[in-house]
């Protein structure tokens, strides 16, 4: 866990950590699969990686974007997570457009969570473990689109399935935890006072996967970094 003064000192410490995964994934396997997440958080790593200094530093022709979750709207509604990525990122880097693959399908939000996985499965290696996955944590316990007393949180064989958001755009896409704990690295970024309660329940609370979703990953995932504001560390930045 490294615990930051604020949002800004955080965002650069996660794309300094994404920069570094890059290089490391390209070296080892020849590709970097990262899945990207939504909210507000991520929003200012986006841009910094953006910026002539970082985005020099990545091979973009082998970074493979992906999306942790997705609201079931086009991308080119401001609701989407991947009109927010392409806006603060993607639109300004030299990716390949096949690199990135979005979670929105038109048809309805179960076929697209189908044709989602089946991309996973063609696009992943026999692993099917992405390098770095991208997560935040909600203010009420959720990561991804695993809301609580949602059943997406317990879904043992599907990897991505529709799921039902508490806030916002109600349909959902999400990777669930059987994809999530097979990432190389999860990277937590969480930012605000709002988290404070939330995290006190990740780390030191029962496991109940229905109150608390984001157990599901914090406590299972093998390889997880955490990267917290202090005004969301709290207690714990002591």
């Amino acid at each position: 866990m490294q615990i930051f003064p604020d949002l800004e000192t955080l965002s650069h410490a996660a794309a300094e950590e994404f920069v570094q995964l890059a290089h490391r994934a390209v070296a080892d396997h020849g590709r970097f699969d990262v899945a990207l997440s939504g909210g507000s958080t991520p929003r200012r790593m986006f841009e910094i990686l953006a910026t002539s200094d970082f985005q020099l530093r990545v091979h973009w022709s082998q970074v493979h974007i992906f999306w942790s979750d997705e609201r079931y709207v086009p991308p080119t509604d401001p609701q989407s997570n991947e009109h927010m990525a392409r806006l603060a990122l993607l639109d300004r880097i030299p990716i390949p457009a096949i690199n990135v693959h979005g979670m929105y399908r038109p048809g309805g939000v179960e076929s697209a969570a189908s044709a989602y996985e089946a991309l996973i499965r063609s696009e992943l290696d026999a692993e099917l473990a992405l390098d770095l996955t991208l997560l935040g944590v909600g203010p009420d316990g959720h990561t991804a689109s695993l809301f609580p007393g949602e059943p997406a949180v317990h879904e043992t064989d599907r990897l991505v399935v529709a799921g039902i958001g508490h806030a916002g755009v109600s349909e959902r896409i999400t990777m669930t935890p059987p994809l999530l704990n097979r990432s190389r690295t999860v990277m937590f970024l969480v930012a605000g006072a709002d988290k404070r309660e939330p995290l006190s329940r990740i780390f030191d609370g029962p496991e109940d996967w229905d109150a608390t979703p984001s157990q599901a990953i914090a406590r299972h995932a093998p390889n997880l970094v955490w990267m917290l504001d202090s005004a969301a560390a709290g207690e714990q930045s002591s």
